[in-house]
């Protein structure tokens, strides 16, 4: 009796903790990304396009203005790795800097056609109704034209009107001269051209959501419209979102290139793929032995660039989307 009274009683064992660290989730999402071989490929190809776009001036081995009249249209040497162009200026250098305004005009067009299409296309799939109907066919109208053709007529329309407001301003003088209005009616071009699609999508996605059961039990308990669409159905649209996202980089890419190669796009003395490629063509360089070099190289870099952000789409599609779990049991 004596001894079953100093006998303590145990305390409980505290429960395992279960961690969700932030750590294990981008293991779990690198490990499936990783998987995808060609996925790691094109995440090199753009961190490599990302790191020649930020250190372009320590890159680049001359500046993209030099020029040199006495050696244009040289051949590949040890002081010009890609040759040069008609006026002299070293290919190599007008590459890098390329980059660079690709690098800019890409992301933040895609930024204002996300804004747009994401917040046309939840709208118009919580709401409802007449705005839906409203909405979608203002995407159907837009989408009835190629996006290369609604660009150009955007560029055409939009690029003398805005250089004349800007040119009334003795602030935006300097920078008209220096080419990068031009760059501004670009990613403004490309971000109305590029939402329609999104906001299908984002519509398509919402219309999913809303009507599942945590969201019908939100709406139930009083929760305001706007934060049952921020806090129950945006999050959960999120995976496919971003997949088309990194799609749609290669595509403002390639229209950028296509504009500034029309001459309604970025124009001299900023550097540009596009402008390359139409220097390069139409002064006859195309048809000599450094022809790959001056015509060839810009366009083969953008369709690198396109490849890799497919490829990163797919693996972002099999890695954020579980439905696509294959071979980890």
């Amino acid at each position: 009796m004596a001894v079953a009274e100093n006998v303590q009683p145990l305390a409980p064992a505290p429960a395992p903790a279960v961690s969700f660290s932030r750590r294990g989730q981008w293991s779990d999402f690198w490990r499936r990304y990783s998987r995808n071989r060609l996925a790691v490929v094109g995440l090199f190809i753009v961190g490599i396009w990302v790191f020649m776009g930020v250190f372009a001036p320590v890159i680049a081995p001359y500046n993209y203005r030099d020029q040199n009249l006495a050696r244009a249209r040289e051949m590949p040497s040890a002081e010009h790795w890609l040759g040069t162009d008609t006026l002299g200026r070293d290919q190599l250098s007008r590459l890098v800097w390329g980059a660079r305004t690709s690098l800019i005009v890409a992301p933040l067009a895609v930024v204002i056609s996300f804004s747009l299409g994401l917040f046309m296309g939840a709208l118009a799939g919580y709401r409802g109704g007449a705005f839906d109907g409203v909405i979608m066919r203002v995407v159907d109208i837009l989408l009835a034209f190629p996006a290369i053709l609604f660009a150009l007529l955007l560029a055409s329309s939009l690029k003398p009107r805005f250089n004349d407001l800007m040119g009334a301003s003795p602030l935006f003088r300097d920078v008209i001269r220096s080419g990068y209005a031009e760059m501004i009616t670009v990613i403004i071009v490309l971000g109305l051209v590029g939402w329609p699609g999104l906001a299908r999508l984002v519509r398509a996605q919402v219309l999913t959501v809303k009507n599942q059961p945590y969201v019908e039990a939100a709406t139930a308990t009083g929760t305001s419209s706007w934060r049952t669409l921020r806090s129950h159905i945006m999050p959960n649209i999120v995976a496919p979102v971003i997949v088309v996202l990194s799609m749609a980089m290669g595509g403002a890419i390639v229209t950028e290139v296509g504009l500034s190669f029309l001459g309604l796009g970025v124009e001299p003395p900023v550097p540009s793929w596009g402008t390359m490629i139409n220097e390069g063509y139409f002064s006859g360089l195309w048809r000599q032995p450094n022809a790959p070099y001056t015509v060839w190289m810009p366009g083969i870099i953008v369709s690198l660039l396109v490849f890799a952000f497919a490829f990163i789409g797919d693996g972002l599609n099999e890695a954020l989307n579980p439905q696509l779990d294959r071979g980890l049991q």
